[in-house]
C-alpha cells in the first residue's frame, strides 16, 4: 500500500519536537484573542443600543459607561492572549528553525564527500539555513493569523445572524466574493504559474550571482555584453512571468476583492434601505438603528480578517517552497556504516574489479578497473585528463561508494571500515587545498586536534615553510585572508603539505599537487613530498610525468579503463600509450618561443 505523502504542514511541525504542543497552544490562544478582540465592537454596539432607546435624554444610559470599561477590558485582554500566543508560538518556530538546520547538518555529516563536489556550500546554505528562517515567520506569525481570522469568521458569521440575518448576508457578501477573488488568483491552474513565477525569480537570483562573480573573467577577455545576455534573458523571464501573473491572473480578481472587502458597507446599505420601512411598520425602527450601528461596525473588520488570511496564505506558499529546499538537502545521500566494523590488517589498497559512474550520467567515470598497491609502495595513476585518475583517488576514504566491485585497504572493503578509522588512516594532498579564515596554526592543526606547537611547527618546517613564517610578521600565528594576508598557491599548497605531514597518516594520496606551483614553489613541494611520503603507501595523480619517473609502478587510466601499468623503463620500452604521453611531455617540456 502506497504511504499517503505528508502534507506540508505536518513535515513541518515533525521538526519541532517536543515544541510542537507550544504550537498548538499558540494557535489557540490566537483564536481567543481574536475572539475577545470582537468584545470591544460588542460593547459599542450595547451603548448605541442603550443612547438610542433613551434618546434624547442621554444621560439615563447608566450601563454606558459600564459598556466602555468593558470595551477596554476586552481590548487588554486581547492583547495580552494575542502577545502569549506570539510568543507560543515564536519560540516554536525558532526551535523549529533551529532543529532543521541541526537536522540538516547532522544529515550532511552523515553524506559522501563527494557529495560537496557537485553541491556548493553557498547553494547547501541557502538551502539550509535560508529555508529554515523562511519557515520561522509562517509558524510565528501566518499560522496564528490563519488561526485567529478564521476563529473571528467564523464568530463574524455566527454573530452576523444573531440580531438580523438579512443584513449579516448583505455583509458577508462582500467576504464571499474576496475568497472567489483569492481562489481565482492563488489555486486552480494559476498555482502553477505562481510556482514558475517563484523558480524564475530563483533563476535570476542565481544567473546574477554566478554573473557578479564572473566578472573578473569578463573584463580580461572583454565578453561584457556577451556574459551579461544569460543575466539579461533571466531578468526578462522574470519579468515576463511577474507581469504574466500580476497583470494577467492578479490584476482583476485583487481589484474586485480590494472593493468588495474595504467596501463591504455597500451592500449593507441597500439591505437597510430595503428593511427601513419595513421596521417603521411593525413600531421597531429603534431596535433596526441598532442593529445597522452593529453591522455597520462589523462589516470594518471584514476586510481586516480577510487581509490576513491572504498574507498568511501567501506564507503557506513560500513555506512549502522552503520545504522543497530544505528535502533537496534531507534527501542526499548517506554514507552507510556497517554495524560490525573490521580493522584494517597493514595499509595495501586494492581495487577488484572496480566500477562507477557518477548521478546523472550515463557513462561510467571508471569500468572494471582492477590493481594492487602494497603497503609501503608508490603508485602513480596518470593518463588524459576524464580518464578517471581522481574518482579512482577519491573511492579509497570513500568520497564516493563504488557502483559495483570491491575497493579494500589493508585487505577490507572500505564499506565495511569504520569512516572514522578509514579516514585516519589517509591524507589527502589535493590540488584545490581549502585553508581556513584562521591562523596558520590553526590550518595546519585541523589535522590533528590535540597536536602542539611545537609539533605544528615542526610539521610546517618538514614542508618547507620556514620561508612563508619569516615574513609574515606573526608567524604562525597569522591569521590568512584577513588584513591583507593572502598565500600564493604553491604557498598555501607548502601549508597543506604541512597539514598532512602532521597527521602522519600511513597512506597518502596526492592529486595533483604541483598543478598550480612555479617552479620555486615546485621544489619545495617536491622536497615536502619526500617527507610525507616516507615510509608509506602512496597514490600520487600527476599529468607531470617527471615526477612520477621513479615510482614503484605507474598505472595508464584512459576512458575509465586500465590499458596499462609497470615501472617507467618498462612502459618506455613497450612503446603503448604512456610511451607516446612521455614524448609529448618532452616535446612540451623542451617547447620555447621562436626568436
Amino acid at each position: 500500500m502506497k504511504e499517503k505523502k505528508k502534507s506540508d504542514l505536518s513535515v513541518l511541525l515533525g521538526y519541532a519536537g517536543n515544541y510542537r504542543g507550544l504550537t498548538f497552544l499558540g494557535l489557540a490562544l490566537s483564536g481567543i484573542a481574536m475572539v475577545l478582540g470582537m468584545g470591544p465592537y460588542i460593547c459599542i454596539w450595547l451603548v448605541a443600543r442603550d443612547l438610542i432607546d433613551v434618546a434624547p435624554d442621554w444621560t439615563a444610559a447608566a450601563d454606558a459607561g459600564r459598556y466602555g470599561w468593558m470595551a477596554f477590558y476586552f481590548a487588554v485582554a486581547g492583547i495580552i492572549v494575542y502577545f502569549a500566543a506570539l510568543m507560543c508560538t515564536h519560540l516554536a518556530a525558532f526551535r523549529t528553525a533551529s532543529n532543521i538546520r541541526k537536522q540538516g547538518m547532522a544529515h550532511l555529516m552523515k553524506t559522501p564527500l563527494g557529495f560537496f563536489d557537485s553541491n556548493a556550500s553557498g547553494l547547501l546554505r541557502n538551502r539550509l539555513d535560508g529555508a529554515a528562517s523562511e519557515t520561522e515567520t509562517l509558524l510565528a506569525h501566518n499560522l496564528a493569523d490563519i488561526v485567529g481570522s478564521i476563529t473571528m469568521f467564523l464568530a463574524m458569521v455566527i454573530m452576523m445572524f444573531i440580531f438580523d440575518w438579512r443584513m449579516g448576508a448583505a455583509c458577508l457578501l462582500a467576504a464571499v466574493i474576496s475568497v472567489i477573488a483569492m481562489f481565482t488568483m492563488m489555486g486552480g491552474k494559476n498555482a502553477k504559474l505562481m510556482q514558475e513565477y517563484q523558480a524564475a525569480q530563483d533563476y535570476m537570483s542565481k544567473a546574477g550571482t554566478e554573473y557578479v562573480r564572473g566578472i573578473p573573467v569578463v573584463k580580461v577577455f572583454q565578453q561584457t555584453v556577451y556574459s551579461f545576455k544569460a543575466f539579461k534573458e533571466a531578468i526578462e523571464d522574470y519579468s515576463r512571468k511577474a507581469e504574466l501573473y500580476t497583470d494577467g491572473v492578479c490584476r482583476v480578481p485583487q481589484s474586485v476583492n480590494l472593493t468588495f472587502t474595504e467596501g463591504a458597507f455597500i451592500f449593507l446599505v441597500p439591505a437597510a434601505l430595503f428593511l427601513a420601512p419595513v421596521a417603521l411598520r411593525n413600531g421597531n425602527f429603534a431596535g433596526f438603528v441598532t442593529n445597522f450601528v452593529f453591522y455597520a461596525v462589523f462589516s470594518a473588520i471584514i476586510s481586516t480578517a480577510l487581509a490576513r488570511i491572504m498574507f498568511a496564505a501567501s506564507g503557506m506558499m513560500l513555506a512549502s517552497t522552503a520545504l522543497k529546499r530544505i528535502a533537496e538537502v534531507m534527501d542526499a545521500p548517506v554514507l552507510k556504516i556497517t554495524d560490525n566494523p573490521k580493522t584494517p590488517a597493514d595499509n595495501s589498497v586494492e581495487f577488484e574489479d572496480v566500477s562507477f559512474t557518477y548521478s546523472g550520467s550515463e557513462l561510467p567515470a571508471i569500468d572494471h578497473i582492477s590493481f594492487r598497491v602494497e603497503s609501503g609502495q608508490t603508485v602513480a595513476l596518470v593518463g588524459p585528463s576524464g580518464g578517471g585518475k581522481t574518482t579512482a583517488a577519491s573511492l579509497i576514504p570513500r568520497f564516493w561508494d563504488v557502483t559495483s566491485g570491491t575497493v579494500r585497504v589493508g585487505g577490507v572493503d572500505v564499506r565495511e571500515t569504520d569512516p572514522h578509522v578509514l579516514m585516519d588512516r589517509i591524507a589527502f594532498v589535493f590540488q584545490n587545498n581549502r585553508l581556513f579564515k584562521a591562523s596558520i596554526f590553526e590550518n595546519v592543526r585541523a589535522s590533528k586536534p590535540d597536536a602542539s606547537r611545537e609539533e605544528v611547527r615542526k610539521a610546517l618546517s618538514a614542508a618547507q615553510c620556514d620561508d612563508i613564517l619569516e615574513k609574515l610578521p606573526k608567524g604562525m600565528d597569522t591569521v590568512i585572508g584577513t588584513e591583507g594576508t593572502y598565500l600564493s598557491g604553491g604557498e598555501q599548497q607548502r601549508i597543506a603539505l604541512a597539514r598532512a605531514i602532521l597527521k602522519d597518516a600511513p597512506i597518502v594520496v596526492l592529486d595533483e599537487a604541483t598543478a598550480f606551483a612555479d617552479p620555486e614553489n615546485e621544489a619545495l613541494i617536491q622536497k615536502a613530498f619526500a617527507e610525507l611520503t616516507k615510509e608509506r603507501t602512496v597514490i600520487i595523480i600527476a599529468h607531470r610525468l617527471s615526477t612520477v619517473v621513479g615510482a614503484d609502478r605507474i598505472i595508464v587510466l584512459e576512458n575509465g579503463h586500465v590499458v596499462e601499468e609497470g615501472t617507467h623503463n618498462a612502459l618506455i620500452k613497450k612503446n603503448g600509450r604512456f610511451s607516446h604521453m612521455w614524448e609529448d611531455y618532452n616535446q612540451a617540456a623542451k617547447w620555447r618561443i621562436a626568436t
